[in-house]
């Protein structure tokens, strides 16, 4: 039996949805055995809230819990973590600290390392396990799957550093995006495979949520939204119902935005397959160009949905149609034009499943990762 070890900022037990889930659930499905390692997680957390601490109550940390016969899960809680401290002073105060994060003490699944036949690193803090991996799983495939730029997302300076330090080193540097594969592009190992959507689920037959006669748009996501832009939209086009999923403080408050929360991803599916147009109003910063390709847009282009967005992610997408932060017209017209599209031309080729993107990781084609064979919500 193969043996993959993932190595992940989520907690496989959440509700966020997120590209390891597939991963870990392709493998799975595919007959491997899976263990799910959540990192990045310490008494730092508490600091920012981070909304991983909850899981503790339920699942014991630093210690494997089975969820399904051949797949594990091991949330990783230590006394610190290379986490940003804002300050300049301070990250290079925690420097040496931080630098031991890859040696603090791992317990069982230590052995699971030692028996990997792939170990897949996600974009994170865990970065600085390279290195000990390496030593207890010598022979195993290394893969680096960038979900997320460490710089946009404002890591440590250390983390920045040890991914140009050992990203040469591994087998495979996968990359979601044309923008973060120009990081990379220099290293004969790097490859672009956009995110993969669980096909099944959104090919499964489902019936609408929406109110007949109603012009419905959909957001899902947590992360540098943009609620400005929200409170524009709502207010131009007052016919329309906007349906917002995720954790997202600070919503505007109208009649026709209706907050859902976080949501199981399974949940979100219906709304995602029968809207009229998909939301990615996000703000700016340095990096947020990579969510040109985020797994979001990949799912509402493979349910054939327009997708407004603002024009720093302006890229050769033929579904986006594009608005001025902060400016009323060009809102109401991204919205108009969204919406009067022929859906029937968006085009899906090359939208992968998670079953095809794993077998790309692990640098295998075989039957066992035939498409579609990945049904789990």
């Amino acid at each position: 039996m193969k043996r993959v070890v993932l190595i992940s900022y989520h907690v496989y037990a959440s509700k966020r949805r997120a590209g390891f889930h597939g991963l870990a659930d392709a493998y799975h499905a595919a007959g491997w055995d899976v263990t799910f390692v959540t990192v990045a997680l310490s008494r730092l957390s508490r600091l920012r809230g981070d909304y991983r601490l909850a899981f503790l109550g339920d699942h014991a940390a630093n210690r494997i819990e089975q969820v399904y016969p051949r797949l594990t899960s091991f949330i990783w809680y230590t006394p610190w973590h290379p986490a940003n401290l804002r300050l300049g002073l301070l990250n290079a105060l925690s420097r040496g600290l931080f630098s031991r994060y890859g040696e603090l003490p791992m317990g069982e699944v230590e052995g699971r390392i030692r028996d990997a036949n792939l170990i897949i690193f996600e974009s994170t803090p865990g970065i600085l396990l390279f290195d000990r991996c390496k030593r207890l799983a010598p022979a195993a495939r290394f893969v680096y799957r960038v979900s997320d730029d460490l710089r946009y997302l404002k890591n440590h300076p250390l983390v920045i550093e040890t991914e140009d330090r050992v990203a040469p080193k591994f087998d495979l540097v996968s990359v979601p995006c044309e923008y973060i594969l120009r990081r990379f592009g220099h290293l004969p190992t790097a490859r672009l495979h956009y995110h993969g959507i669980r096909k099944p689920t959104f090919d499964t037959p489902c019936d609408s949520p929406f109110q007949k006669g109603c012009v419905n748009a959909v957001f899902v996501g947590n992360s540098f939204f943009d609620a400005d832009f929200l409170a524009r939209a709502a207010r131009l086009m007052p016919e329309w119902r906007f349906h917002i999923f995720g954790a997202i403080d600070d919503l505007p408050s109208a009649d026709n935005i209706i907050p859902y929360g976080e949501c199981a991803f399974a949940e979100t599916v219906p709304y995602i397959v029968h809207a009229d147009v998909g939301l990615q109003n996000r703000l700016y910063r340095p990096g947020s160009e990579s969510l040109t390709d985020s797994l979001k847009v990949i799912q509402y282009t493979y349910c054939r949905l327009p997708v407004v967005v603002p024009e720093f992610l302006r890229c050769g997408r033929t579904n986006f149609f594009y608005y001025k932060p902060g400016d009323d017209a060009s809102i109401r017209q991204a919205l108009v034009d969204a919406k009067a599209m022929d859906r029937r031309t968006v085009a899906r080729d090359g939208i992968q499943s998670w079953d095809e993107l794993a077998a790309e990781l692990a640098g295998d084609t075989s039957a066992s990762f035939s498409p579609g064979s990945l049904t789990r919500g």
